[in-house]
């Protein structure tokens, strides 16, 4: 029995999946930012433009890219993929605040649950890297 890549059902899969790291990235961040930078113990501040960048650019390139899938104009996901590839790249550099700051006043990094650490964060960032990827692949083969 021979299997066939449903394409159309793994792009709505990421694009829901690339919704929710964009939710979570807001709900995780959006209450800890004081004074426009976010702090941790012994983690970097990030500023609050860059997460409501991340916002921002994530609804409008959810919205264009689901009216893409809906109509079928690749034209609009091609244009929509230089904003997955922002957010992605603005994720990224959210992620920086879990590096140790180094500085000679700093509290060692303190141990969070998944939820609450790195790992979320990790998984739903490096997660949508691939996710990109792969949307940059079915957009560029023409398999939306």
């Amino acid at each position: 029995m021979d299997r066939v890549v449903e394409w159309s059902n793994v792009t709505w899969f990421l694009t829901a999946l690339g919704a929710v790291v964009v939710l979570i990235t807001r709900v995780r961040l959006g209450g800890t930012v004081v004074d426009g930078t976010g702090h941790g113990a012994g983690r970097h501040g990030y500023s609050a433009i860059l997460l409501r960048l991340h916002t921002i650019v994530g609804v409008v390139t959810l919205v264009g890219w689901v009216v893409a899938l809906v109509i079928g104009r690749r034209e609009i996901a091609l244009a929509m993929l230089a904003g997955w590839w922002l957010l992605t790249v603005v994720g990224l550099l959210l992620l920086t605040r879990w590096l140790p700051s180094g500085g000679k006043h700093s509290e060692d990094t303190q141990s969070d649950s998944w939820g609450s650490g790195a790992g979320l964060s990790v998984l739903g960032h490096v997660g949508m890297l691939l996710g990109v990827c792969y949307f940059t692949f079915v957009a560029v083969t023409d398999r939306l």
